[in-house]
């Protein structure tokens, strides 16, 4: 058994276990992460499985926001004659999902690129917040029909004052506000509008090459095989390492068309990447297009 995108062995419980959990949340197909395996995939076992077990759901229900409980199972399994434990994650419905005591930043807010867990940039925790299912407040018809319109944000200290502190969640980059439904709205009146529009949001993964910028229509074209960072750079003609990873490499990764091959390290010069399966998909598509 080895690591890869969706499995990480660990040969014993962790202060990473969060941290691990969260980058399989954020990602499009979770994972699924083995105690008792060491990276090498050696079985060492797990002593005591039921109290390690207790500790896993005891962490994951305190210390990752949104909850995750109901994304996450753990099972015993025998691997090589010895008890293992099995953390299957699914991927869940409410990214970004963050460290509690970091909050939604990027110290807190992991996600799965190769085998390892890395830290999101502000862009894609705010792209990922975006997207979120979303109440539509706007079609909440007021009981009060006789309002006038103010200002734009003079009532916010009047909100301020009218609900309780638990109503506002502050974060480092974001106010989150949460209402009890006083007015008994039915669903029909208080709809659930899932924001999924790939038009919208850059980072939606692309469902047709038509979506991609131009500069990853042309690396999807020039990335053969597993190639290092140099090689790609050599093939697109561009000697700025910094413009590569911005315009090129970085969104790749997020869009999950191109990923790591092997144990991710970028600041390692043999680094290499190759298409995802997704990407080979986006690839298909394009040559297609071009010979017609």
């Amino acid at each position: 058994m080895t690591e890869s995108n969706r499995i990480e062995l660990k040969a014993k419980l962790t202060d990473s276990i969060e941290k691990e959990v969260i980058a399989f949340l954020n990602s499009h197909e979770g994972g699924i992460i083995y105690i008792g395996i060491d990276d090498k995939g050696k079985s060492l076992g797990v002593e005591n499985s039921d109290e390690v077990q207790l500790k896993i759901k005891d962490r994951l229900k305190h210390n990752i926001q949104p909850s995750c409980l109901g994304l996450f199972d753990i099972v015993e399994e025998q691997y090589i004659n010895k008890n293992i434990l099995k953390i299957i994650i699914a991927s869940g419905p409410e990214k970004p999902y963050y460290l509690k005591k970091q909050g939604m930043s990027e110290k807190g807010c992991f996600i799965r690129v190769g085998t390892a867990a890395e830290p999101m940039t502000v862009r894609l925790i705010e792209s990922l917040f975006a997207k979120r299912t979303r109440n539509s407040i706007g079609r909440i018809k007021s009981n009060q029909q006789n309002l006038k319109f103010e200002q734009l944000g003079s009532g916010i200290p009047r909100i301020l004052r009218s609900y309780p502190k638990e109503s506002f969640q502050f974060s480092e980059n974001f106010l989150r506000m949460t209402f009890n439904n006083e007015w008994n709205l039915s669903e029909e009146e208080f709809e659930i509008i899932p924001h999924d529009d790939p038009h919208d949001d850059p980072h939606d993964t692309p469902h047709d090459w038509k979506e991609l910028s131009n500069s990853l229509k042309i690396l999807l074209e020039v990335l053969t095989g597993e190639m290092t960072r140099k090689e790609i750079q050599d093939r697109l003609g561009l000697k700025d390492r910094k413009n590569f990873r911005t315009l090129y490499l970085q969104p790749a990764i997020e869009l999950e068309i191109v990923e790591p091959a092997g144990t991710y390290n970028p600041k390692d010069r043999t680094q290499k990447y190759r298409l995802t399966d997704h990407g080979k998909t986006l690839l298909k598509q394009l040559k297609n297009e071009s010979v017609r």
